[in-house]
């Protein structure tokens, strides 16, 4: 519009100034400021420099930024206007700044309130999340601190699939266990004030009986001293077995590891049983291997097992027959101890080799053992490097298999 010669198109550039919203200076070729339209004030040309108007009559367009007097700030652009392709005039547009600064304000409070809402919502989020961790960690230590103080039941319901949920499932676990081992221990202690009770009851009453010449006959007299004398037996045992139990729980069991022959520890074992099996009874039936059952372990403490294993059998079987196997392979010898008494439910069969725990939890002085017999033979397997494996069946029988690993000829 600016490079036609009409006045119309001189017009048009003034109502498109306006519409615009810009402020343009015409500048003919010598220099005059020959058309203006816009709100910014004319007297105003500071930013018309000669240097300037040298560039953009050669051709050249040039852009600067120019503030008034009044401190409003434009970007001002200048360009050549050409005529018959030689540049007759110049045109400068201004642009007011104004409405650039009110936008950038804008966004610029825009982008503060964004950021403030963004960390806003980041602490919520941060919060919501402490909560929802924390609360398992919150319910253990709660947990945590009733066990401490006793109350085993506590429990944790957190059923989560990840490492907080294993880990309360170990703390349930722990708690099961501690609950278990103290029922099992004051039942233990209910047991043995009930053993220890009743032979001193005998022991006190008999060797009064005797002491004052309360009998008729001798035969009388024989018979209450054999009684004191059983009795004596009884508690005997039952301190040998918490004697046994408190040096395991000390590592204070010495051990004289030596050549041992299984086969043999077995048949002197299944001698020392046998007028007992005999009493109520019972068949022992002894299935010898033909091959090597040198072991490296301690006599005693390996007969102390084999006698362990066969009195219990013996005391849980009423008739039939109890077996002993035994057998070898290229690098172990095992034997099998295998009863037809009463047999154990399989929901306690996890459980017969911990501390106090009885099966038979009658108190009967006839069958009820001391609950310490098994646990003592599993650790004294275990100290000698063997293992022991158990399976039964109800109103079936038992059986109970100890692994030992076989001396070589390369060991002696």
């Amino acid at each position: 519009m600016a490079e036609t010669t009409e006045n119309s198109s001189e017009e048009m550039i003034l109502t498109f100034a306006d519409f615009s919203n810009v402020s343009m200076f015409y500048i003919n070729g010598v220099g005059e400021i020959t058309l203006h339209s816009g709100g910014h004030n004319p007297e105003d040309r500071s930013f018309i420099r000669s240097e300037d108007l040298k560039k953009i009559f050669s051709g050249q367009s040039i852009n600067l930024e120019h503030q008034d007097p009044s401190g409003n700030r434009f970007f001002v652009i200048g360009q050549p206007i050409y005529k018959d392709h030689t540049v007759s005039s110049a045109i400068y547009v201004m642009a007011s700044t104004q409405s650039m600064d009110k936008s950038l304000a804008a966004v610029r409070n825009l982008l503060i309130l964004s950021g403030i809402g963004a960390f806003l919502f980041a602490i919520g989020i941060t919060w919501i999340m402490a909560l929802l961790f924390s609360r398992p960690l919150i319910l253990m230590q709660k947990a945590t601190k009733k066990i401490a103080i006793g109350e085993l039941e506590t429990r944790l319901e957190i059923h989560s699939k990840d490492e907080i949920g294993d880990l309360a499932v170990a703390i349930n676990n722990l708690a099961s266990d501690l609950q278990r081992y103290r029922d099992t221990r004051q039942e233990f202690f209910a047991n043995i004030s009930h053993e220890l009770r009743t032979p001193i009851t005998y022991l006190k009453g008999y060797a009064k009986v005797v002491k004052n010449h309360l009998y008729e006959t001798e035969e009388e007299k024989d018979r209450y001293l054999d009684i004191i004398y059983q009795e004596g037996i009884r508690i005997q045992h039952l301190v040998d077995d918490l004697f046994e139990l408190a040096k395991m729980e000390e590592g204070k069991v010495s051990l004289y590891m030596d050549r041992v022959d299984l086969k043999d520890i077995i048949t002197f074992a299944v001698q020392k049983v046998a007028l007992k099996a005999k009493d109520k009874g019972l068949e022992l039936v002894v299935h010898p291997s033909a091959s090597d059952s040198i072991i490296r372990g301690d006599s005693m403490q390996v007969e102390q097992i084999v006698l362990n294993l066969l009195e219990n059998a013996i005391r849980y079987t009423e008739q039939g027959t109890i077996q002993i196997y035994m057998r070898s392979t290229f690098d172990t010898v095992s034997f099998t101890v295998e009863d037809t008494g009463i047999g154990i439910p399989e929901d306690e069969l996890p459980y017969i080799f911990d501390r106090f725990y009885r099966v038979e939890k009658s108190r009967s002085r006839e069958t009820g053992g001391t609950g310490l017999g098994l646990s003592i033979v599993k650790k004294l397997v275990k100290l000698q490097g063997g293992t022991i494996q158990v399976s039964s069946k109800e109103g079936i029988g038992t059986c109970f298999t100890v692994q030992f690993a076989l001396r070589t000829m390369q060991e002696e």
